[in-house]
C-alpha cells in the first residue's frame, strides 16, 4: 500500500516537473506581431526579410527578457483581432496609445513619441496644416489610423476629402501620381520617405499641430504579466544605451 502511494506521488510529481517545463519553453518564445508595411519602423524587403526600427526594437526587448523572438506579419486592419486570436502575444508596429484602443488591448509604456505632419506636392501651394486650408482638397491616409482620424474629422469638417487606404504606401503612390492634395501621417515616417525619394515630387508642409502621440507596445488585455516584463525591458535598454544605438541608425534626432 506504502509502495502504491509512493509510486502515485512520484508520478505526479512527475507530471508537475513536465508541465513546469512546458510552460518554461513555451514562455521561451515571444511571437511579435508587425505590419511591414510602414518604413522606416517596419516594412518587408525584396526579399521577404522583416526590418526596420519595431524590429530592430522588438529584438532588442527579447534579448533583454532572454526569449526567442518570432515575428509575425499582419495586415494593419486586422492586427488587434489577430493578437485577441492568440496569432500572437504582442504588437509592436507603431502603434499610438489610444483610449478607444485601451478597450481593446493592454499598452506597454511609450516606446517613441511622434507628431503628425503633412506632404504635399512640391508645386503644390499648401503652406499651412490648419483644416481650414484643406477645405476643398483631398488628403490621404492609412485607415484605421491616428491619421485617418484627423483627416475624417478635423479635415473632413472643414471641407477636405478624406481618402483612405490600406498601407501607407499606398497613400504615398497615389501622391507621387497627381490623385492627392496631400498626406497625413506619421512625421517620422514622411521625412523617411522624403529623403529617401528620388523623384523630388513632394515637400514637407509641416506638423499637425495638437497631434503628438506615444507609440506603445499592445498585448492583450488580460496579459498584464507580458505588459510589466516588457515596461521593465523598455527600461532596461533605454538605460544601457541599446535603445539609443538602434535609434541612431534610423533618426539623427531623439524621438523617445
Amino acid at each position: 500500500m506504502q509502495i502504491s502511494k509512493w509510486i502515485i506521488s512520484a508520478a505526479s510529481a512527475a507530471m508537475l516537473v513536465m508541465a513546469a517545463g512546458s510552460l518554461a519553453q513555451a514562455q521561451e518564445k515571444l511571437k511579435i506581431g508587425t505590419e511591414g508595411a510602414y518604413p522606416p519602423f517596419n516594412t518587408i524587403t525584396s526579399d521577404g526579410k522583416v526590418e526596420g526600427f519595431d524590429i530592430d526594437i522588438a529584438n532588442a526587448l527579447c534579448a533583454q527578457m532572454k526569449v526567442e523572438c518570432e515575428i509575425v506579419t499582419q495586415d494593419w486592419d486586422g492586427i488587434i483581432p489577430a493578437l485577441q486570436a492568440k496569432k500572437f502575444d504582442a504588437i509592436i508596429a507603431s502603434m499610438s496609445i489610444t483610449e478607444e484602443r485601451k478597450k481593446q488591448v493592454a499598452f506597454t509604456n511609450k516606446y517613441y513619441t511622434t507628431p503628425l505632419a503633412l506632404v504635399a506636392p512640391k508645386d503644390s501651394d499648401l503652406t499651412s496644416t490648419e483644416p481650414a486650408a484643406l477645405a476643398g482638397k483631398t488628403v490621404g491616409a492609412q485607415a484605421s489610423t491616428t491619421q485617418a482620424d484627423y483627416a475624417q474629422n478635423a479635415y473632413g469638417k472643414a471641407g477636405a476629402e478624406a481618402k483612405l487606404y490600406p498601407t501607407q504606401e499606398e497613400a504615398i503612390t497615389d501622391l507621387q501620381n497627381g490623385r492627392l492634395d496631400a498626406v497625413i501621417s506619421d512625421k517620422f515616417v514622411l521625412m523617411d520617405w522624403l529623403k529617401k525619394a528620388s523623384d523630388g515630387c513632394c515637400k514637407l508642409v509641416g506638423d499637425v499641430k495638437g497631434t503628438e502621440t506615444q507609440a506603445g507596445i499592445a498585448v492583450r488585455l488580460e496579459d498584464t504579466a507580458l505588459r510589466d516584463k516588457l515596461n521593465a525591458a523598455i527600461d532596461a535598454i533605454v538605460a544601457d544605451g541599446t535603445y539609443k544605438k538602434i535609434q541612431a541608425k534610423y533618426f539623427d534626432f531623439d524621438i523617445y
